[in-house]
């Protein structure tokens, strides 16, 4: 129901409309009166009404002052000037005002309630055209997320011509043009955690999205559990180290202040070509790997990570304690790594314990067993048995003897770990169900709020927005808008099969507020409008 004000300074005509319109009957609520525009403002600040009728000559503050305030602190307020002045010039202060429509005094109260009817059509209009433009952008969103996904695989596998690239690229809204190019992989965490809802983390996620979409130097891929690729780009007016600086000062920025939430990030090494982009991500993924062994809140560059590594070399297989060996790294990794990822992490785990000390058939088999029993340990904890392991990779006492060179250990736990994860994924989609199970729940139970959201429903199940949005899409084949559109469409089919509710009354029943809104959206997912389908049923 739109609220009307009126500010009229004679009081014989301000009680004459009040009272000689049934504003309720016509459906409209009378929100408050006042006789001059002074007295009004404040008044018309707390209501805040739809219409807003008014005098032009009045004392202490005039209609066209007033009008003025109005449209420049609440310009959605439609305002109908009534004056016994016709003349051009209020009329023409009014144009420029925006004022929505000029009633010449006297008015009848058929004409007033007439112009009134006008401008809450206008106002009714605005309103479903706002709604259908804040629908259309999630959705389009949401659709544009999971296009760039699979874009994004597509350019790193090094298999896709540079012409279909560049063409799917301005597609999804990459401009993939540039000089030379490396990539950021990038991950927010809760602190000590990988997955659960946090505002504070959905906040910094929310300025990471919108820093990057301003910048015609980077480019976003939203990858779900994963994190973030950002794809950096040279420019003629910067250089790319120059870029990759500017972005890590940034993303340092944001960070500050903000004590629990971690962030980490993988960088490749630059390219020149769009072709060479997947061994870029190669490179980014291995300096990635490193978020399973060093502290978080920093940016590994590929190449500094190789120069780490050698200086390790200097360690010798007498003077390290074996004690140190931290085997919650291993399990950390197995809980939440992919399977990708394997290659690398082993290399680098590796690495930093020694190359030379991972030549020693005695230390790489102690090692190697270290993490198989790793293995064990998270696959007991995810509730498999040992058996399960033993029964894909074999027994690791009759494997130790096919360890007698690097790369056979290396091959071997790679085996065993992309076995783990295998394992995991699998309890995982379990998990999910459940979880799934829940968020349709909740949502069942508050579709006729119009305020739910991908965030609501996240913050549910204890998951970020974005890593919900993942495995829903995943799991159930569409996306949240898509499956919320369709649990309302249904309960809608419901009422009006069983039920002798008005269009609009379903349409709020449902959680939408505009019924034109909801006719639209019925008729474009049930090729029929709500009449139709009632007469049908």
């Amino acid at each position: 129901m739109l609220k009307v004000f009126l500010v009229e300074d004679e009081i014989v005509m301000r009680e004459g409309i009040k009272n000689n319109i049934n504003w309720s009957e016509e459906g409209f609520e009378f929100a408050g009166e006042a006789s001059d525009g002074e007295l009004a403002y404040p008044m018309i600040q707390k209501v805040r009404p739809d219409i807003l009728l008014t005098d032009i000559k009045m004392p202490f503050m005039d209609g066209l002052e007033l009008s003025r305030l109005i449209r420049q602190e609440m310009p959605d307020i439609k305002i109908i000037i009534l004056s016994g002045y016709d003349e051009f010039e209020y009329a023409k202060e009014a144009i420029n005002i925006g004022i929505t429509d000029y009633l010449v005094k006297p008015v009848s109260g058929a004409q007033l309630l007439a112009a009134v009817k006008k401008v809450e059509k206008l106002i009714l209009e605005e309103r479903q055209q706002r709604d259908f433009l804040y629908t259309f952008e999630k959705e389009r969103m949401e659709n544009a997320q999971l296009a760039r996904q699979k874009f994004f695989r597509g350019l790193i596998s090094g298999k896709r011509p540079v012409s279909e690239l560049l063409k799917e690229g301005r597609d999804v809204g990459m401009d993939l043009a540039a000089k030379r190019y490396n990539i950021v992989l990038f991950q927010v965490f809760m602190e000590g955690k990988v997955e659960g809802y946090s505002e504070e983390q959905n906040a910094v996620t929310a300025v990471i999205e919108e820093m990057t979409e301003r910048s015609g130097e980077i480019l976003m891929i939203e990858l779900g559990m994963e994190g973030w690729a950002f794809i950096l780009k040279e420019t003629e007016e910067k250089d790319l180290e120059q870029i990759q600086t500017e972005f890590l000062e940034r993303i340092q920025n944001i960070f500050q202040g903000h004590t629990g939430i971690e962030y980490f990030g993988g960088a490749g090494q630059p390219v020149g070509r769009l072709s060479e982009l997947g061994r870029c991500f190669e490179e980014a993924s291995r300096a990635f790997a490193y978020r399973y062994l060093k502290k978080r809140n920093q940016i590994i560059f590929s190449a500094s990570a190789s120069e780490e590594g050698s200086e390790d070399e200097e360690l010798t297989l007498r003077s390290l304690n074996v004690e140190k060996l931290d085997r919650r790294v291993v399990e950390n990794f197995l809980k939440t790594g992919l399977k990708s990822e394997a290659v690398h992490f082993i290399d680098e785990y590796l690495a930093s314990l020694g190359e030379r000390n991972v030549q020693s058939l005695l230390f790489r088999q102690y090692v190697t067993m270290d993490m198989y029993f790793a293995t064990v340990s998270v696959l007991e904890q995810m509730g498999y048995g040992t058996e399960e392991l033993v029964s894909r990779c074999g027994d690791f006492q009759k494997m130790t003897a096919e360890l007698s060179t690097v790369e056979q250990a290396k091959e071997y736990v790679k085996k065993i770990f992309e076995t783990a994860i295998d394992l995991r994924e699998k309890a995982s989609s379990r998990k999910y169900r459940s979880l799934l199970q829940d968020a349709r729940a909740y949502i069942g139970e508050h579709y006729d709020n119009e305020d739910i959201s991908l965030n609501s429903v996240a913050a549910s199940v204890n998951l970020s927005p974005n890593h919900f949005s993942t495995i829903f899409s995943q799991e159930m084949g569409q996306t949240f808008i898509e499956y919320l559109t369709s649990v309302r469409m249904e309960k809608a089919k419901e009422l009006l099969r069983s039920t002798t509710m008005k269009t609009a009354e379903i349409s709020y029943a449902v959680g939408y507020k505009d019924p034109h809104y909801f006719s639209y959206l019925f008729k474009k997912t049930q090729e029929c409008t709500p009449r139709e389908f009632r007469a049908g049923a």
